[in-house]
């Protein structure tokens, strides 16, 4: 799937692909964010089988903006909304990763990997 590629390579990355892999990963969620439009939920007004599947994408959007240095919030306004929207669901709210943990995770894997 596109959006691992996306997410190993921003992680991953030298200093000097970081900055297109940031700019790509932003590009792929501002996509999403298109395709979500206006509506609340990506199917409609009803939590649905697409929102299942990227929501666990916005548990990790602090560790995205961490090591590409961009703010959802200024990129995606609309995407963040709806993340904030579907965590107000129990099931959502209850199984997303803390952000921060996610960060700590992908910085300690990549300190023990070293550079590639």
């Amino acid at each position: 799937m596109q959006i691992y590629n996306l997410i190993r390579r921003l992680i991953w990355s030298a200093n000097i692909d970081n900055k297109k892999a940031a700019k790509d990963l932003v590009e792929f969620f501002k996509v999403m964010e298109g395709e979500l439009g206006r509506k609340p939920y990506f199917g409609g007004d009803r939590f649905g089988f697409v929102d299942v599947a990227l929501v666990p994408f916005y548990g990790y959007f602090h560790t995205y903006e961490t090591f590409g240095s961009f703010s959802f919030a200024r990129e995606c306004p609309m995407l963040v909304q709806w993340g904030e929207r579907c965590l107000q669901r129990e099931s959502v709210s209850k199984n997303l990763p803390d952000p921060y943990q996610g960060l700590r995770v992908c910085s300690g894997a990549q300190e023990e990997a070293g550079d590639w």
